[in-house]
């Protein structure tokens, strides 16, 4: 999406980081640069827009739901992998781990 302006930073990089801006969790000179662009584009504005109000939304119906601490532990796990660049494995983290009995049994069809 672009308004087909020209602007000092391009709207695929602003929709790029849309998520990053919405959480504050970029340094404040990047969010300076983002409410810059909104004042001056009104798609990347609306789309702002509208990803707030998801996110708005999902928190009223969502946020109240606790999260089993394994799985809490399981997804930061996966999460720092990531962040370190290590290799991501790609079984399902939150399948429990098989017995080496239930791994050596046959598998019927």
């Amino acid at each position: 999406m672009s308004c087909g302006e020209p602007h000092e930073t391009d709207c695929s990089e602003i929709l790029d980081h849309l998520y990053e801006f919405l959480d504050r969790e970029m340094p404040d000179t990047e969010c300076t640069k983002f409410e810059h662009h909104f004042e001056e584009c009104s798609p990347c504005l609306e789309k702002y827009g509208l990803e707030q109000a998801v996110k708005k939304l999902v928190k009223r119906c969502c946020g109240h739901d606790d999260v089993p601490g394994d799985l809490r532990s399981k997804v930061m796990g996966r999460i720092e992998l990531i962040r370190s660049g290590q290799t991501v494995p790609e079984q399902d983290v939150t399948a429990a781990p098989a017995s080496p009995a239930e791994s050596a049994a046959p598998q019927e069809s």
